[in-house]
């Protein structure tokens, strides 16, 4: 197997594409969009952390899911219509349950392993992306939500990430700009923040650089494998045309789902949109009234980070709803009220919304492996921590191409078995 066709130039289309040109394959990313990371990977809340592991297959979700219903602005919304989709998604989440501390403990150290592949990428590359190296701040309310990160804490611990718990004043040390008052939190200081769209485009460009055929404009109608071949019928701006490779690496994000479909395999990856902003720091004084260091803020589930010396990013919520692209005012509004809370010396006068859907797997572990025909391959599903486990996932599937063992000290994820 040479020729592969990489499907999706998000951030894992794009890290596997590198990953397997660096080992020597004849590599072609087909995206429909004119440009890379212009869907899920353009405005993410800019966090690398694998402080956030936790997998959301824990029995509190459901408890919030069902509270939190009937509240437009809530930071877990699901949309009541019945579809079979949502239906059968829910009920593997609920049959993942009994996995949340090993998937959890499975996901830090994927997350972790990523952090030395993508930073000697970027390096390597020259690859400028608003990296800041300063650590998340978790920051909790009330003794409860303080609790549980404590409990949660001994499972990263066991993963391989140390963390430590802070006080209300070394909260306020940490982050002097943040607004109001808490029980306490947990820092990571290995963790770290970035532009993921920047870091994409410009990991793009390095594939091109090792002779990666980036093909963009080029939707992707129908796949099909015999097994030894993979072929191809893509949309784009000479009409309709059909490609042929050795084999197929699908990394479509939310369409994963069809296009495996279409190729015999089941991949049940379910669209959760996530909302942003990005508040653009006018004047002086907004710029030294937002933070500098990154926050995950457990009772609304928003985390932030500071992309440059001039801009703020904020996000989160989870959105059960479809495939549904649409940015919400009352979705958003949550975010900028936030911001005028916590930092109230932030001017929101210009406020950039923006909405992606999160391709997430019902058990929270990405989609890492093969398909049903021995030229097919799957690396998707990554949900909220796309970005921060798409270079170790990526490294991981150029060495089940390539027929080598994946690196020692690092386990294949817990759904990475053959689909």
């Amino acid at each position: 197997m040479k020729s592969l066709a990489v499907i999706g130039g998000g951030i894992t289309g794009v890290t596997t594409a590198y990953a397997l040109a660096r080992r020597g394959f004849t590599v072609t990313l087909l995206e429909r969009h004119r440009y890379a990371a212009m869907e899920t990977s353009f405005a993410n809340g800019g966090q690398l952390s694998a402080s956030n592991a936790e997998t959301w297959t824990h029995p509190s979700t459901l408890v919030k899911g069902l509270k939190w219903m009937l509240r437009s602005d809530a930071p877990l919304l699901v949309n009541p219509r019945p579809s079979w989709h949502k239906i059968s998604w829910f009920a593997e989440f609920i049959a993942s349950i009994p996995r949340y501390e090993a998937n959890t403990i499975e996901t830090a150290r994927l997350a972790i392993a990523a952090r030395e592949h993508l930073f000697a990428w970027a390096e390597a590359e020259g690859i400028a992306f608003d990296h800041r190296r300063e650590g998340i701040l978790h920051i909790y309310r009330d003794r409860k939500g303080f609790e549980h990160a404590g409990r949660v804490s001994k499972l990263l611990a066991a993963g391989g990430l140390e963390r430590r718990a802070v006080t209300p004043q070394e909260i306020s040390a940490i982050e002097p700009t943040l607004a109001g008052s808490y029980y306490g939190g947990y820092y990571t200081e290995s963790d770290s923040t970035g532009d993921i769209h920047r870091f994409t485009q410009g990991l793009a460009q390095a594939c091109e650089r090792l002779g990666v055929n980036c093909q963009y404009g080029q939707d992707v109608l129908s796949v099909r494998s015999n097994g030894s071949e993979a072929r191809i019928e893509l949309k784009g701006p000479e009409g309709v045309t059909e490609q042929s490779y050795d084999g197929v690496v699908v990394c479509a994000g939310v369409g994963s789902r069809a296009l495996a479909r279409q190729l015999g395999d089941r991949v049940n990856v379910y669209p959760v949109k996530g909302y942003s902003i990005t508040v653009n720091l006018l004047d002086e004084a907004s710029r030294r009234a937002a933070p500098t260091v990154s926050l995950l803020d457990d009772e609304t589930k928003l985390v932030t980070s500071r992309l440059g010396e001039d801009r703020f990013r904020v996000a989160g919520t989870a959105e059960f709803n479809g495939v549904n692209r649409d940015i919400r005012a009352d979705r958003i509004r949550p975010l900028v009220d936030w911001v005028q809370q916590c930092f109230p010396g932030v001017s929101t006068r210009q406020v950039v919304p923006w909405a992606g859907l999160r391709p997430m797997m019902p058990d929270m572990m990405p989609k890492v492996g093969r398909g049903r025909q021995a030229n097919v391959f799957y690396n998707t599903g990554h949900g909220h921590l796309g970005w921060t486990l798409s270079a170790a996932t990526a490294d991981l599937l150029g060495e089940l191409v390539a027929g080598a063992a994946a690196p020692t000290g690092v386990r294949l994820p817990v759904t990475a078995a053959a689909v």
